[in-house]
């Protein structure tokens, strides 16, 4: 052994033992052997000589690599050397006397390298250089066995590097592919074809393997020989025989399927090719497909009826003519009761491809009525194939009743397999309305006199179709009922099933309920059944927790749809549901499975959208809130007793507590419309106010506590939505606590609480405005970077993140405030200290913000601030220098230097809204400011940017004549919309004028 092999052996070296120096030594030693100008020659050497598998890798990878590297610098004798040599090793030669190894006898991995580097040379030298290659391997095939698996392996090889299609190509790839394809199709692609027919003859019954692998050669090269090759007599004849003969190997058999749907699948005229798929008599192999289910033929059968009936189908729909159109009918009529019961009966891996193709023969019947006998037939199979594949598998069924993470698994791959299948039920469902029904009927007949303890997964296949069909009903059908619909939704809930505890069927029964909800707008009969199904053990008191809170939440959505019609019956459901609102706000229900959006709230939200209507009376409605509130008020002052001398974490269950409660009386006053609680029932708003108080009290014991700042202030959100301006008593207690001791995210909910207040009473929060704002202003530029976010790499914090949510709502704020007439806040005598941070704040991000839309946020904000403080051109300052800090400052950097920076995409349609606003803020500041405005914008800033003075002198006629604007769109309609647009393609052009002046970019 010497240097070179001893390096890679020891650079090849997994163990560990190695040591890392020396590995790493001995891999540079190889790299350097590389690229010497004799590797090639190194290489074949070792090849004839050396038995280590290591090194013959490594000469084949040497080899491959510098072929494909310094093929077009190598001379023509290297070439030929090389070309010799490898074929020699191909082929089972000696390349000299001395050759004392044969590469054909290693492992398959070295052949199949050995395979690399021959297509590599093919690709190089065949048709033209070498153009005799596969005629010379052909000959050679009567070595034997060794040799015929070689020649297998360069055509596979061959196949994989440039021909497939499965793989993404370059154009320089596809080009040689298509030279050597029109090269072996001309010169030798027959004697191919003939040589792997008499192989297959030859080695049928003594090697299966080698068989297998001239099929699979076969199966590659199929899609671009001459079909006539393959397709005859003889061929196909010997392909059925070893798909057919049960004594021969399912892998054998299962590659003469796999030939045969690689006929099929030849792409060709459709009229020829539907004479080609009557030739192959398909019939012989339906009754392969009984065999064994699970076995490697079936499903290589599977995939050829597949195959041969999707293209049955395109033969049918490209065909005009009725012979061709009768004959695909009959080849299709013939192969789908065995595509039926595969898909029934056997476990395959083309199932995904089946239901394709059965969506694209349902798709085909949608023209055709009525549907013959059968095609009725047809689609009642379908439609068992459907209910058959969306059945879960019964070992899963108490993993998938307790939900654990087999179960979550099993679930969520379920629901993502079933999705096509679903489509697949409602095109059926369109093509045969009736049929559709009827199957969904008599399954859920079925499905109900079946015992359910043994056929859970029975029962909740039939649900899961009824609820998928339901999708492809129009409201219309739904509310009347049309068909059997009428029959099968009271069906559905006089049912109890003896499986009902099961949380699959508990939800699916659930879910299909509220799928036909609408159904019971128009046939109110069948209320008290809906709400049986609700109330009882097969919804809200069912015992597994998921189901009962998902009972919740789809409960709540019935009585949204059908509220008035549910007034007589108010009386009923709040007796069903006291233990539950009960259960819901005691200390022992809370748990971790509370978080989420069903976290059972929603029952009071329910509850609330029941008595909060005005068709209740008000003493009832009284009654019915006061009962609930009352309690809830309670348990809330009995957790806040004496809370002070506890430490919180000790009693992490009663803050939860508080919170549940706090989520229930939330959800409890959506039902509860502002005009109600007001206007005409002022003694409900009245129990509403006392609840507020009550519940300010948690801010004052728990100041620190976050999720209960968060509730409370949702809390607030919604009274100030229902009580209006009668809050405003209970705000500034409110507003004071919340922002004590507010962190960044929760100053951001704080802001975002304001600005529904000013939103809702513009400038009738002006007091509270200022009051707070101080403290706010203090707060926010405490804690915001004076500079921009850092950025890279360990800059996207949790806490990075909340400071740019409150820097974003922080800006929206500002806006609201501007917007509502409320600018005389920021004037304040306790605001004034604020006046000039917050004024550099908006001018910076004006300019340089990443979202444009703030960006356009804050040019509004100066607009408005122009407007409200700057009174006329020579009028007394409102406020002391901001005339000359809008001149000098803003309308330098934002109006001017922002537009011509880089980042300025005028092809951004937001970008292009933010440039209006600019451009609309000059017009602002022309109207307040005058000449002294044009001037200084002129005079300073375009000269200071060395703006040519014709377009300083443009951009003044324009903005002059803009001052007409307003006037004449007024007077002008439409005509004054045109103006407004030609104004900003005018200043777009003086824009992009002055940057190419300037060498800028816009």
């Amino acid at each position: 052994m010497d240097d070179l092999e001893k390096a890679i052996l020891i650079s090849f070296d997994e163990s560990g033992a190695v040591d890392s120096a020396l590995k790493a030594q001995a891999v540079g030693y190889c790299q350097q052997i590389k690229e010497t100008p004799s590797i090639c020659s190194i290489c074949i050497e070792r090849l004839c000589f050396s038995k280590l598998v290591q090194v013959q890798f490594w000469c084949l990878q040497c080899l491959h690599e510098v072929l494909r590297v310094r093929y077009s610098s190598m001379g023509p004798e290297e070439k030929s050397f090389i070309r010799k040599s490898v074929f020699s090793l191909a082929c089972y030669e000696s390349i000299d006397d001395k050759n004392l190894v044969r590469v054909l006898d290693g492992p398959a991995f070295i052949k199949n390298k050995l395979a690399q580097v021959m297509v590599t040379l093919i690709c190089f030298e065949y048709p033209m250089i070498w153009p005799s290659v596969f005629v010379d391997f052909l000959s050679n095939l009567s070595k034997g066995v060794v040799v015929i698996d070689m020649f297998c392996r360069v055509l596979n090889a061959l196949d994989e590097e440039f021909i497939s299609l499965d793989y993404p190509r370059s154009q320089e790839e596809v080009a040689i592919a298509g030279q050597i394809k029109d090269a072996m199709r001309q010169q030798c692609i027959s004697q191919v074809v003939r040589a792997w027919y008499d192989i297959l003859l030859m080695y049928r019954n003594s090697d299966p393997d080698l068989c297998c692998s001239v099929l699979d050669s076969m199966r590659r090269y199929v899609s671009w020989i001459d079909i006539g090759l393959i397709a005859n007599d003889a061929f196909v004849g010997l392909l059925f025989e070893l798909m057919l003969v049960s004594g021969f190997p399912d892998q054998l058999r299962g590659a003469a399927a796999g030939c045969i749907h690689a006929v099929a699948a030849k792409r060709m005229d459709p009229k020829a090719k539907l004479t080609l798929l009557q030739s192959l008599q398909i019939r012989k192999v339906f009754g392969l497909v009984a065999e064994d289910n699970d076995s490697e033929l079936v499903s290589s059968v599977s995939s050829l009826l597949t195959g041969y009936s999707t293209e049955v189908l395109e033969c049918s729909k490209r065909l005009n003519s009725e012979d061709g159109k009768a004959v695909s009918t009959e080849l299709l009529n013939e192969v789908l009761p065995s595509v039926f019961y595969v898909m029934q009966n056997c476990e395959i891996d083309e199932t995904f491809s089946i239901v394709q193709f059965l969506s694209g023969y349902v798709g085909t019947l949608k023209s055709l009525a009525p549907l013959t006998e059968t095609q009725s037939l047809h689609v009642g199979q379908i439609l068992d194939v459907i209910r058959s594949q969306i059945r879960f598998d019964p070992a899963y069924r108490n993993n998938l009743d307790m939900l654990d993470k087999t179960g979550k698994e099993e679930e969520d791959r379920m629901a993502e397999f079933r999705k096509d299948l679903f489509v697949l039920l409602r095109s059926v469902g369109r093509v045969a309305p009736d049929a559709t029904q009827l199957f969904i009927r008599n399954s859920l007949a079925s499905a109900v006199a079946s015992n359910g303890d043994v056929n859970v997964e029975e029962i909740e296949a039939a649900l899961s179709l009824l609820y998928a069909f339901g999708e492809s009903l129009s409201d219309e059908t739904m509310k009347t009922g049309n068909g059997l619909l009428g029959e099968l939704i009271p069906m559905l809930l006089s049912t109890k099933f003896p499986c009902h505890n099961n949380r699959l069927v508990a939800l699916i029964y659930l879910e299909t309920v509220t799928r036909y909800m609408k159904f019971f707008q128009e046939n109110t009969q069948y209320i008290p059944l809906v709400l049986s199904a609700f109330l009882d053990e097969r919804g809200i008191h069912h015992p597994n927790r998921n189901v009962s809170r998902r009972a919740s939440y789809l409960f709540m959505r019935i009585v949204k749809l059908l509220k008035a019609k549910l007034v007589p019956y108010i009386e009923t459901i709040l007796q069903s549901l006291q233990d539950t609102v009960a259960q819901f706000t005691t200390i022992y229900a809370v748990s971790k499975e509370l978080s989420g959006c069903e976290d059972g709230s929603h029952i009071f939200e329910a509850i609330g959208l029941l008595i909060g209507m005005e068709d209740v009376p008000l003493e009832k409605q009284s009654e019915y809130l006061t009962a609930l509130l009352t309690p809830l008020c309670q348990q809330v002052e009995a957790l806040l007793l004496n809370a002070k001398a506890q430490n919180p974490e000790e009693s992490p269950a009663k803050i939860t507590n508080i919170q549940q409660i706090i989520m229930a009386i939330n959800a409890l006053s959506k039902g509860f419309s502002e005009r109600l609680v007001t206007a005409s029932r002022p003694a409900i708003g009245l129990m509403f106010k006392q609840t507020l108080d009550v519940l300010l009290r948690i801010l004052v014991i728990y100041p620190k506590i976050e999720p209960l700042r968060c509730k409370v202030t949702s809390f607030i959100h919604r009274m100030v939505d229902i009580l209006g301006s009668s809050v405003f008593p209970y705000l500034p207690k409110a507003l004071e606590q919340l922002l004590a001791e507010s962190e960044p995210k929760e100053l951001a909910g704080f802001l975002l609480l304001l600005n529904q207040l000013i939103c809702k009473f513009n400038t009738g929060v002006q007091d509270i405005l200022e009051e707070v704002y101080p403290a706010i202003a203090s707060r926010v530029f405490n804690i915001l970077p004076r500079d921009a976010f850092p950025t890279g790499p360990g800059s996207n914090t949790e806490e990075i993140r909340e400071l740019q949510e409150l820097q974003r709502t922080f800006y929206t704020f500002l806006h609201v405030i501007a917007t509502h007439d409320l600018s005389s806040v920021f004037l304040s005598s306790k605001s004034r200290a604020y006046l000039d941070p917050m004024m550099q704040l908006i001018l910076h991000a004006s300019c340089n913000h990443k979202d444009i839309l703030v960006r356009k946020a804050c040019v509004q904000i100066f607009i408005r601030l122009i407007k409200d403080w700057c009174v006329s051109p020579y009028g007394e300052e409102k406020v002391p220098g901001f005339r000359s800090f809008v001149m000098e400052a803003f309308a330098t950097n934002c109006c001017l230097y922002s537009v011509l920076d880089k980042s300025f995409e005028f092809r951004d349609a937001n970008t292009l809204v933010l440039f209006g606003e600019i451009v609309l803020v000059q017009k602002v500041m022309f109207e307040k400011f005058g000449n002294d405005f044009l001037v200084h914008f002129v005079s300073k800033s375009l000269q200071s940017a060395h703006c040519p003075q014709d377009l300083a002198e443009q951009y003044c006629q324009k903005l002059q004549g803009s001052f007409l604007y307003i006037l004449f769109v007024k007077s002008h309609g439409q005509r004054g919309v045109n103006l407004r647009k030609q104004f900003l393609d005018m200043k777009m052009l003086i824009y992009h004028n002055f940057a190419a002046h300037n060498g800028e970019g816009c």
